[in-house]
């Protein structure tokens, strides 16, 4: 699939994307989101699981130092998945990816640590600093499963 650049102004353009997406998503994808700290990974995710749980207010914590966190109550059921402190892809099966992979969507923030693992239903998100402090350019970029899914994507 062609990728497709779009321009985030401000926070709350990155939530309305991470809405539109979670209207889109299906049990077995994965989305890897991409960027350096503070970029939008976490806002992303927290308006993905919110939208799926129709709380904007649910606690959705970081689970930067659980590694993962599931939200299996949702219209839609995810497993936010943190790999920053991985030391090797191998431990990624101890977090249950297996079982994600076949029950729900995988939020997997650091996808670079999985080294050389790759999915089906897989969508990257990379996000990085735009013109202005609060802007961000996001490449959208997936496998065949996400072509006519990601013509519905707006902002």
């Amino acid at each position: 699939m062609d990728e497709i650049v779009l321009t985030l102004h401000s926070e709350k353009d990155t939530q309305a994307l991470a809405v539109s997406l979670a209207k889109q998503a299906r049990v077995g994808d994965i989305i890897y989101l991409k960027g350096t700290l503070g970029m939008g990974k976490s806002t992303f995710a927290r308006a993905f699981i919110r939208h799926l749980a129709d709380n904007p207010h649910i606690e959705v914590p970081s689970p930067t130092f659980t590694l993962v966190q599931s939200y299996t109550d949702l219209s839609l059921p995810v497993w936010h998945f943190d790999l920053y402190r991985l030391n090797s892809p191998e431990e990624i099966e101890e977090l249950g990816l297996d079982e994600a992979l076949s029950t729900a969507v995988s939020l997997i923030e650091w996808p670079e640590r999985l080294g050389r693992m790759t999915f089906s239903n897989t969508l990257v998100l990379a996000l990085k600093a735009g013109k202005t402090p609060d802007e961000r350019e996001v490449r959208l970029s997936g496998d065949a499963s996400w072509n006519d899914r990601l013509n519905g994507v707006s902002l």
